[in-house]
């Protein structure tokens, strides 16, 4: 069974910076991409980030480019985001997640979700 475990949420003053860090376990780490998600009240789950399975290749929403990294160490069986000059319209519930097929290149498709991260960016 995959278990995605997010941590890292927090309150932040605009133009601030958080490290969000997702753990996984279950099957091979190093074979799926990994991605981002986020959800605001009373919106839709957007997509944020997404990278590959070895790290070579990652791909941001128009909204957080420039702002925020994604990484992974599969070693540690960890991905990360990393958030820079946050706005309070990053507001959001923050899900890590993971492909559904081992080596997929370009759009992924999760099938596992952790529980999410609260991220509160004050104005």
């Amino acid at each position: 069974q995959v278990q995605l475990v997010e941590s890292g949420g927090g309150l932040v003053q605009a133009g601030g910076s958080l490290r969000l860090s997702c753990a996984a376990s279950g099957r091979t780490f190093s074979a799926y991409a990994m991605g981002w998600f986020r959800q605001a009240p009373g919106k839709a789950r957007e997509f944020v980030a997404r990278i590959n399975w070895s790290g070579s290749a990652t791909y941001y929403a128009d909204s957080v480019k420039g702002r925020f990294t994604i990484s992974r160490d599969n070693a540690k069986n960890t991905v990360y985001l990393q958030m820079n000059s946050l706005k309070p319209e990053d507001t959001a519930v923050y899900y890590c997640a993971q492909d559904s097929v081992s080596y997929r290149l370009g759009h992924m498709a999760p099938n596992y979700w952790g529980q999410g991260t609260q991220v509160t960016v004050s104005s």
